[in-house]
């Protein structure tokens, strides 16, 4: 397998070419590559090689992401996987923060897991109430599963259930966080995140970049 270049290339700035990027995943998640690849197109240690073997595989069509939303459990079809927990408040007029970023990771080979349902409304939070038992047993069943934990902390919410689900995951080296700089409990994710070694992101933009990266390291 070629060396590992890609993800330590990309840092965590706003512009990110995700078509690109695509391409290194591709040459990164070595099952991806096709078996009958040309001597021209070979896998070999030099950074030569490496750089064209990414833009023939930009030049090829790429599996789309597979998005999961609760309370749905099929079999992933992504390579790995990614759980997208944490505040579930708009800002504003803005999108999604989930659908920005499974739009920024479309053409990646992955699994994005939404626990956001789609008639989410407001239920009583009580376990004998059997639609929210339901979706909290599915939320804790996928974030077991999923081989990245993204937790996002907006401004608007104290989000106590963002806080334990960062607690459930800060020993699993899973863990990516990202604290807006106005979210209350700012102080306490940043020393958590600190001690267990866990990657802290002052912007929702730089998301992308940093799945990316940890999903390098973990196809080390």
């Amino acid at each position: 397998m070629s060396p590992v270049v890609w993800f330590n290339e990309v840092d965590a700035t706003h512009e990110v070419d995700l078509t690109l990027v695509a391409a290194r995943v591709h040459v990164h998640f070595a099952e991806y590559l096709p078996n009958d690849l040309d001597a021209g197109h070979a896998r070999t240690s030099t950074t030569q090689n490496i750089v064209k073997e990414m833009a023939y595989q930009a030049s090829q069509q790429h599996g789309p992401l597979q998005l999961v939303r609760a309370p749905n459990r099929p079999d992933f079809t992504g390579k790995k996987s990614i759980f997208l927990a944490g505040t579930t408040s708009k800002t504003g007029d803005e999108p999604d923060w989930r659908d920005n970023l499974a739009r920024q990771l479309s053409r990646l080979p992955i699994t994005v897991i939404n626990p956001v349902p789609p008639n989410w409304t407001d239920w009583p939070e009580d376990i004998s109430f059997k639609p929210f038992r339901e979706q909290v047993e599915w939320e804790l069943d996928m974030q077991e599963r999923a081989d990245i934990v993204l937790i996002y902390y907006g401004p608007n919410t104290l989000a106590p259930i963002s806080l334990l689900e960062l607690g459930l995951c800060a020993r699993t080296s899973k863990a990516i966080v990202c604290c807006h700089k106005d979210y209350k409990k700012r102080g306490n994710v940043q020393i958590v995140a600190k001690r267990y070694g866990i990657s802290f992101l002052e912007n929702e933009k730089d998301m992308a970049a940093a799945v990316i990266r940890k999903l390098g390291s973990l196809d080390n």
